[in-house]
Formats: structure tokens, C-alpha cells, sequence
């Protein structure tokens, strides 16, 4: 039998202020991201919600952190007042992820991407972190430099989702872009191809389930709404 690899530790991208501590006091690496993200732990007001416990009752812990993402373990009181543990994840960066409808003369771009959590290729649009010191709406720019090769004639915000809400924390920004021509195609981690299809196509490859990512199908909803599912510019 082939011996296990051992992996590297997860929180070697932590601030240096913060090492790999993981124990429950105020210097942890989750009381420096609750601390430095406090938005990520607060509750809406009224009744119902679902509170995170603070030191020095409890602590949560970071169990793992790498370039995109912490994954934590949170301490909540429920609404009937049982205490337990969640698991939640977070992206490692402030900036909130951003995914771009790219348009070709009202046609669809996708791309086929490998996704190791389903273990399956699906067809997408483009999907990637945000980028700091940068505006989301250009982060989705950079999305079609990066992997098209190409840049926007105009870009048109769609609003945010969240993909999964049981269990990742940020909303991704959604936009659409009207591009004029492919270039280069970048052949980023997990991508294969690009294919191009009329946009009643790319909805109705969502209702029969060939196209099955969320954020891919509800940019589709959005931009359909918003009148930029017909063929040629904006007039």
C-alpha cells in the first residue's frame, strides 16, 4: 500500500500576528477573523436567528484555511436555546467572489469546469474570487481577460445570490458583459472548453438539467429580466 502524503498545515496563510493557533482564547485565528471580518458574525435583529457565541463563554475554531477559502467551526445558541457547533465557510479574501454572463452578440458564453467537491464537469459561466483594492464590477473584467481573452464593451450588474446558504457565507456578485469576439482562450485549472450557444439554448439547458450550477442559472433568469436575452446590441 502507497503511504499516506502528509498534507501541510492548513493555517500557514494566516497572519504572521497569528501563527497556527487554534485554541480558545482571544488570540486564536478565529477571534482574529471575527475581530478583522465582524460583519461575517453579527445576527440581524428580531427573533429567530441563529447567534454566535462569543469568548469568553465559547470560541469557534478555524479548522482549515488555505488561498480561497476558512472553513470554521462556529458555537450558536438556536432559537429554543440548545448550544452547538456549525460548520460554515468563508472566502479567504474581504472581497466578495464575482461571476460574469459573458454575451457574444446576445449569444452565451460557457465553459466546461471541473468541480472537484461534485466530482463532475459542468457547464458554467465565469466564476472566480474577487481581487483586492478592485472594484467588483472590474474583477469581472478580469474574469474575461484572464480566461477569454477578451474585454467588455459594456458590463450590466445582476444583483448577488448566494449559491448555498446552509453553508458558504458570502453572496456572489452576478454581472453580464457584452464582449465582441473570443480571444486566447486561458486554460485555467479545471477548464477544458468554451462553447457558445444561443442564449434560448443556455435556458434550455438549464431546464434540462445540462446546465445545473446556480449561480450560472440564476445569471441566466437575471439578464433574461432585464431584456439582455435578445439577439444584437443594446439599442
Amino acid at each position: 500500500m502507497t503511504p499516506a502524503v502528509p498534507l501541510p498545515p492548513s493555517l500557514l496563510s494566516l497572519p504572521a500576528e497569528v501563527g497556527d493557533l487554534m485554541d480558545h482564547t482571544p488570540e486564536s485565528a478565529y477571534a482574529h477573523l471575527r475581530d478583522t471580518r465582524p460583519a461575517m458574525f453579527s445576527s440581524p435583529p428580531g427573533d429567530g436567528t441563529i447567534d454566535i457565541m462569543r469568548w469568553p463563554m465559547t470560541e469557534g475554531q478555524v479548522l482549515h484555511r488555505d488561498e480561497g477559502q476558512v472553513v470554521l467551526e462556529d458555537p450558536v445558541v438556536l432559537p429554543d436555546g440548545r448550544q452547538e457547533r456549525r460548520l460554515r465557510i468563508l472566502a479567504a479574501r474581504p472581497e466578495p467572489p464575482v461571476a460574469v454572463l459573458p454575451l457574444l452578440d446576445g449569444q452565451v458564453v460557457l465553459v466546461d469546469r471541473f468541480r472537484h467537491a461534485a466530482r463532475t464537469w459542468t457547464w458554467e459561466i465565469l466564476r472566480g474570487a474577487g481581487a483586492a483594492d478592485v472594484g467588483d464590477a472590474q474583477n469581472a473584467v478580469g474574469q474575461l481577460e484572464g480566461l477569454l481573452g477578451t474585454s467588455a464593451s459594456e458590463v450590466i450588474g445582476l444583483g448577488r445570490v448566494h449559491p448555498d446558504p446552509a453553508i458558504l457565507a458570502e453572496a456572489v456578485m452576478l454581472y453580464a458583459a457584452r464582449i465582441d469576439a473570443l480571444g486566447e482562450f486561458g486554460h485555467d485549472a479545471g477548464v477544458r472548453r468554451v462553447r457558445v450557444v444561443a442564449f434560448a439554448e443556455a435556458e434550455q439547458m438549464a431546464l434540462t438539467g445540462q446546465i445545473t450550477d446556480a449561480v450560472t442559472i440564476t445569471s441566466l433568469f437575471r439578464a433574461r429580466q432585464a431584456g439582455l436575452g435578445e439577439q444584437g446590441p443594446a439599442v
